[in-house]
């Protein structure tokens, strides 16, 4: 009897550790935000990041193990527990050799915008589904799933295949849009939102030194990297919690909230500047209206809350030259115009580089095979040319990381991870530490840490608050989901299940 007694607490124990099915999930991603924007500013949070790091479980050695740390990267990853190796999701933007063109990771030209003239965006370049189509599979479309950013990419990829809505904001009419992937038109409620041009009570606003444009396109243009970009996503997102009726329906609903304007501040200014300080202490402020909202609507204890960041940033060359750090900048086409000058010294004139993004460089298979070469030997010239640059620290060809033959430290299981054999580039290259290319005052993409690092919290009923110093990677946000909502984890996830967090 005594054994039956303790066999039956025990499998008590276990049905209780799992926390109870919210109402609603709120799943947060802060644009380029570094973990350490937690610690380093923790002194003057007084609002939504004091509740998540008071009454939430708060993982401070959470990562990506993926390359490239991007934003569509980082997003699609929140919510799938998949690596760009699966997802199909390998950048912002590549060369699609099948349609034989720049795609980014959302656009379709079979779907048309909603809220301003061309074409859509939707999540068919998505190859796995997220925890808000598991969930609308298992309850039959019974749970309502909206996505929200200023990025289409930030908005769409959370939110996934069968979401019911996904909105960004569109610069050039200052509204909010989305695609007819979604549906024919606007739903009446956001063209009544629109209508009333949140986007203009910013003009002429000043924050620290800056001062908005007062109208118009220039303010549109102007409103993602200021504070203001957030204050427009948050007051949608309450639109949506009362229009939507998310979190009162008969079963689980998903709003993902990204909020980007930390990333457009972050590349303008550098993560050590006054401009990063103050968007960060004001998103304090703006996650906490957020909470408000949902109090009010759907009431916190029948809400789980998840952020997260998407990827972190380097400090711009100027901090370091400031501190006495190795780093840099040079120009972003600097490698690609290196292996493009090598290609035609060695085979003959041509354009060579069919497309160069991030830290990628796709080269011409057609041009290639039209000279009879050998594509591989042609991608090992280009490599050594790539590596030839001053401050490239690594170089990888598509047919090194489709045999596997690369050192596998972390940084090589990274860009391991990044591979996807149909989308992937021809040349990947990292630059050394703290060195970057491009135009913008910093920027971020790499496998080390300062872009790798971000923070895990989870709030809720059943959730253990603490800081959890266990080493844990992003991938395992989808599945420890999935097990609190009780649906099948989602078809990439290669993830874990955060139990230790379990009350």
């Amino acid at each position: 009897m005594k054994k039956i007694a303790l066999f039956l607490l025990a499998v008590t124990a276990l049905m209780a550790a799992t926390p109870p099915k919210p109402k609603l999930v709120l799943a947060i991603v802060i644009d380029q935000f570094r973990y350490d924007y937690l610690t380093r500013f923790r002194a003057e949070y007084t609002a939504g990041f004091n509740r998540l790091l008071t009454r939430g479980a708060v993982f401070n050695d959470a990562r990506y193990v993926h390359f490239p740390t991007v934003t569509a990267v980082g997003h699609s990853t929140f919510l799938t527990g998949a690596t760009p190796s699966i997802s199909g999701i390998v950048g912002n933007d590549w060369y699609d050799r099948e349609e034989q063109k720049h795609v980014t990771s959302v656009s379709d030209s079979g779907t048309k915008l909603l809220g301003d003239t061309g074409d859509g965006s939707s999540p068919h370049r998505l190859l796995v589904d997220t925890i808000g189509d598991e969930l609308k599979m298992s309850d039959h479309n019974k749970s309502h799933v909206v996505g929200i950013s200023l990025k289409d990419r930030a908005a769409i990829l959370p939110a996934g295949h069968s979401a019911d809505a996904a909105y960004w904001f569109d610069p050039k009419v200052g509204n909010f849009v989305s695609s007819t992937y979604y549906f024919a038109d606007l739903p009446g409620w956001v063209k009544d939102f629109n209508s009333a041009h949140p986007a203009d009570k910013f003009a002429g606003v000043k924050w620290l030194s800056h001062t908005m444009p007062q109208s118009g396109k220039p303010l549109y243009d102007a409103i993602d990297a200021s504070p203001f970009g957030n204050e427009l996503v948050e007051a949608f997102a309450e639109r949506a919690l009362q229009a939507e009726q998310l979190g009162k329906h008969d079963a689980t609903d998903v709003l993902t909230v990204s909020f980007s304007s930390n990333d457009y501040v972050g590349h303008a200014h550098g993560p050590y500047s006054d401009e990063e300080h103050e968007v960060t202490v004001r998103t304090d402020k703006v996650l906490e209206r957020l909470f408000q909202a949902v109090e009010s609507s759907v009431g916190l204890d029948n809400v789980l809350v998840v952020l997260t960041g998407d990827h972190g940033v380097a400090p711009s060359a100027e901090e370091d030259k400031l501190n006495h750090m190795p780093g840099g900048r040079l120009p972003g086409d600097t490698v690609k115009n290196a292996v493009n000058a090598a290609l035609v010294s060695k085979y003959g004139d041509g354009n060579w580089v069919k497309g160069s993004w991030d830290l990628s460089i796709y080269l011409d298979r057609d041009l290639i095979e039209s000279k009879h070469l050998d594509a591989a030997e042609v991608r090992r010239t280009a490599a050594r040319a790539a590596f030839g640059v001053q401050h490239v620290f690594r170089v990888y060809t598509y047919d090194q990381m489709l045999a596997g033959a690369i050192s596998l430290d972390d940084v090589g299981r990274r860009v391991t991870n990044g591979f996807n054999e149909r989308r992937s580039p021809d040349l990947t290259f990292l630059p050394e530490p703290y060195w970057m290319f491009g135009s913008s005052t910093t920027t971020h993409g790499t496998t080390f840490s300062y872009d790798n690092h971000v923070p895990v919290i989870f709030m809720g009923s059943g959730i253990r608050p603490g800081r959890y110093s266990e080493s844990i990677i992003v991938n395992d946000i989808a599945p420890t989901l999935a097990s609190i909502l009780d649906v099948e984890a989602p078809s990439g996830s290669v993830g874990r299940i955060l139990s230790e967090m379990f009350q």
